[in-house]
């Protein structure tokens, strides 16, 4: 249970996030839950978060690595309390920061799993797939996908051929812009300026950045919005992505559908994989770090910066395969 210190500390906290540093509901609470187990760690010795002490947070640190948490998670958990106690010291509520000095675990530059490429286009395969014979054309009939009944998991189902369609463009989407799901599953038919080619999108702490999108992705999202979205539902929703009857999609449906897309691979992703696997490609393919940075909308390059030994690796090959002395004679 947290003492009333703690709990006042905590709420402060989140008072702060919300109104000045303006982040959303989801980070708030993912913030709160680190504190909260830092806060009950240091309970247990007698300690409050105003009294905490850089062994403290090393202990802490220690705890987690003995009971298998993985290093990004650790890594995350002290990004939280940094946060916390350069807040209490703008606040003066604390004269010393027991987070200084300690070094962020090296497993936190561990790169993010990504998908080849051949598994990314199968996944993009996946929601038409069973429909038969031209794409284009099913995707503009969707009796014709109906008559199908194979396939996708829904394709019985008289919005069959519009779920198809829409999970498609939600596969593009979060490939080729590198979405995070509460980005696609919040975004508004306002945001998509598809004659153009470019999407606006709202991030965490509702930055706001700019997503190009290729031919693919264009193609797969305005074969939605003609042809399976008003099949799902005539309502005036002003979200880009809706369920049947016009509801709001949920974080959970996406993941779900993510992971039946790619099951036909062998191997189970997540949206989340999707976004890395568009930064990593386009750093294979040359991309600066400044570029994906901004695709991504990191706040910081070093967040980016974990990509690095891609581009390295990239020069090293190209290094093998030109110059005339880096083979061996």
């Amino acid at each position: 249970m947290t003492s009333d210190s703690n709990f006042r500390v905590l709420a402060d906290f989140r008072d702060y996030l919300r109104i000045e540093k303006g982040l959303a509901r989801l980070s708030i609470e993912a913030y709160g839950r680190d504190i909260l187990q830092f806060a009950e760690f240091l309970e247990k010795r007698r300690r409050a978060l105003l009294t905490a002490e850089r062994g403290d947070v090393r202990e802490f640190l220690q705890q987690l690595f003995s009971h298998q948490v993985d290093g990004r998670t650790v890594g995350r958990k002290l990004s939280a309390l940094r946060h916390l106690y350069r807040y209490l010291l703008l606040d003066r509520r604390m004269e010393h920061d027991p987070t200084l000095n300690i070094e962020s675990p090296r497993q936190w530059k561990i790169l993010p799993k990504s998908l080849a490429r051949d598994e990314v286009e199968g996944m993009l395969r996946w929601p038409l797939e069973g429909l038969p014979t031209s794409r284009a054309k099913n995707a503009r009939d969707p009796s014709a996908s109906l008559r199908a009944g194979m396939g996708h998991p829904a394709r019985r189902t008289k919005d069959a051929a519009a779920l198809a369609l829409r999970d498609r463009a939600m596969l593009e989407l979060l490939y080729a812009g590198a979405l995070r799901v509460s980005e696609l599953v919040t975004a508004k038919l306002e945001d998509l300026k598809l004659e153009s080619g470019y999407m606006l999108v709202r991030g965490k702490g509702d930055k706001e950045r700019i997503v190009p999108l290729g031919k693919p992705a264009q193609d797969a999202l305005g074969e939605y919005l003609s042809n399976g979205r008003p099949t799902l539902s005539r309502s005036n929703s002003p979200l880009l992505f809706i369920a049947r009857g016009g509801r709001s999609l949920t974080r959970q449906r996406v993941w779900q559908m993510v992971g039946e897309a790619s099951a036909s691979s062998g191997r189970h992703a997540s949206p989340h994989m999707l976004r890395h696997s568009c930064a990593t490609h386009m750093v294979e393919n040359g991309a600066d770090l400044r570029t994906v940075q901004t695709i991504l909308g990191h706040a910081d390059i070093s967040t980016t910066q974990v990509y690095t030994h891609l581009a390295l690796d990239r020069l090293r090959s190209v290094y093998k395969n030109h110059h005339p002395r880096a083979k061996a004679r």
